[in-house]
């Protein structure tokens, strides 16, 4: 992962003759805007840069698989409306994660039922031969819902059947002898996440069940031997567990290498509704065991992937080339307590913006950091740079004037941070997004009562959003990515995170540093506009 400090410097350099312009201090009068009237419509809470669907309901990333310079995203899709019902699996590619070109709808429901969430592999030696060597196949691996048997009261309404495509992924043919895992007789049977286990030369499934996972290898994709079990009193409970994902990752700076079961669940997140937390372990090819500092985790800790309402159901793309070294992950960008009722008619559904995953041992403790994927940088130019801004009155820092806030990237930090609140918010004329540091609770927050448009659930803005901080350092970084209707806030170099939607009623007009008790300071206050 690309530490803050990087970062920083890379934009630097853009903008040396800023820093010399402008000088060490920020003014300390706000800077005024013309207020804009225009009411904000469907069409302009579509995101720039984040992928949604031109039409209809979008939800779980499906899929995901690079192939020759392209990453595919398949998800959860219903295209006769803008809330849930018949999954499909859609389609959109990119070729460097900002820039999607959605495309036909990949695999309709059929018999069998309803296509829910699963995952995809390239089978580079076509183990599963059906393709070949010359061409392998992807092999996609899905649950089948079937709603009549789930009318009826039965049990075994979901089962895992595969897919395979030989032309890399455009169209593809069902199985003929599906399902490939058949549900032995629970509810909650679903989302099957496949991995190439190189250490022990096979291919493993990880599923959702209930309130834990099921783990299955295989050695050609189509025959599954169930191995083991995970979960049953270990981590949040609240709800379902789904969509889970499982892979190796090297620890950073050393030799090792750990192991990491990534487990969505609805509800029972830390902050309401869905989420998705996390356990670092060993495998031994069949049985995951977790770090002894997780062993009996309780329903109430701090191992969260997102602390923000919206980050759900995320995975990671399979078959990166081993040169790019990265786990990248995505996840769906709102929470199923409003997801159907968001104020977006056309279409509803985004999904966040792809980010790299980093493991890091530090006092013992294994945690997960997270950053937006490098690929975002080459998009970013500096509008307004500041080396040092000093908050003793309420500063503009990003004003709409200069820079359009739809699509921005803002970076800086915080020093030697002290027992008083650091607030920040985002304003246009009737709305305020509010967000910050704590140094009383030592915990980060953010707050959208103030939205203008926030009354359409009364779960949507009903608490303030609580992340405790993690890092022990004395200073916090932050990087904060805007697009259009979402915040995606990156503190201490990504080991807290909080990823939040919010609908104003007009353009946002400005980014305002708070004055606190104790005139404080910024450092590195770097301003970036999308060129997308």
């Amino acid at each position: 992962m690309m530490n803050h400090t990087i970062i920083a410097k890379r934009l630097c350099y853009a903008a040396v003759w800023m820093t010399l312009a402008c000088g060490a201090q920020q003014p300390k009068e706000p800077i005024t805007t013309t207020e804009p009237t225009k009411t904000l419509e469907d069409a302009d809470y579509r995101p720039h840069f984040h992928f949604a669907p031109e039409k209809h309901w979008m939800n779980d990333p499906n899929g995901m698989f690079y192939l020759d310079g392209t990453y595919h995203l398949f998800y959860q899709y219903y295209p006769d409306g803008n809330v849930w019902g018949p999954m499909h699996w859609g389609h959109a590619t990119t070729k460097d994660l900002l820039r999607w070109d959605e495309k036909p709808i990949a695999i309709y429901p059929d018999s069998l039922g309803y296509i829910f969430s699963g995952s995809a592999v390239v089978d580079l030696k076509n183990s599963s031969g059906l393709g070949t060597r010359e061409n392998p196949p992807v092999v996609a691996m899905f649950t089948y819902h079937d709603p009549i048997k789930e009318r009826e009261g039965r049990e075994n309404f979901q089962n895992q059947a595969i897919a395979y495509s030989t032309d890399q992924g455009a169209t593809w043919r069902k199985y003929a002898m599906n399902p490939v895992i058949p549900n032995p007789g629970i509810k909650d049977f679903r989302d099957p996440k496949i991995h190439w286990d190189a250490e022990h030369q096979q291919w493993i499934v990880v599923l959702a069940v209930l309130d834990r996972v099921y783990f299955y290898t295989s050695k050609d994709l189509k025959e599954w031997t169930k191995v083991s079990e995970f979960g049953n009193g270990q981590g949040a409970h609240g709800g379902v567990w789904e969509c889970p994902d499982f892979f190796p990752m090297p620890v950073a700076g050393t030799n090792e290498t750990k192991w990491v079961l990534i487990q969505s669940l609805n509800p029972g997140a830390i902050n309401g509704g869905s989420g998705t937390q996390y356990f670092i372990g060993d495998f031994d090819g069949k049985v995951f065991t977790p770090v002894k500092a997780m062993q009996n985790l309780p329903e109430n800790h701090s191992y969260w992937l997102d602390f923000g309402r919206d980050n759900y159901a995320g995975v990671s793309w399979a078959n990166l080339p081993e040169k790019d070294g990265r786990i990248l992950y995505l996840g769906w960008m709102t929470n199923w307590q409003y997801a159907q009722e968001v104020p977006t008619e056309t279409w509803r559904g985004a999904m966040t913006l792809p980010r790299e995953l980093t493991l890091h041992k530090q006092q013992n403790q294994y945690r997960l950091h997270t950053a937006p994927a490098q690929e975002l940088w080459a998009y970013t130019d500096t509008i307004r740079y500041q080396k040092q801004v000093t908050v003793d009155a309420d500063i503009t820092l990003a004003p709409g004037s200069e820079v359009d806030l739809t699509k921005t990237v803002i970076t800086f930090s915080i020093p030697d941070v002290a027992k008083q609140k650091y607030t920040f918010q985002l304003t246009s004329a009737a709305d305020t997004l509010t967000f910050g540091y704590d140094g009383n609770t030592d915990s980060f927050f953010l707050d959208r009562s103030a939205m203008a448009t926030s009354g359409f659930h009364p779960d949507f803005a009903s608490h303030q959003v609580i992340a405790p901080r993690i890092s022990k350092d004395k200073q916090i970084t932050v990087t904060l990515i805007l697009d259009t209707t979402s915040l995606e806030l990156f503190f201490d170099d990504g080991v807290t995170v909080m990823t939040n939607i919010f609908f104003p009623k007009f353009p946002l007009t400005e980014l305002i540093a708070v004055q606190s008790i104790i005139p404080y300071q910024l450092k590195d206050v770097n301003i970036n506009q999308l060129k997308l």
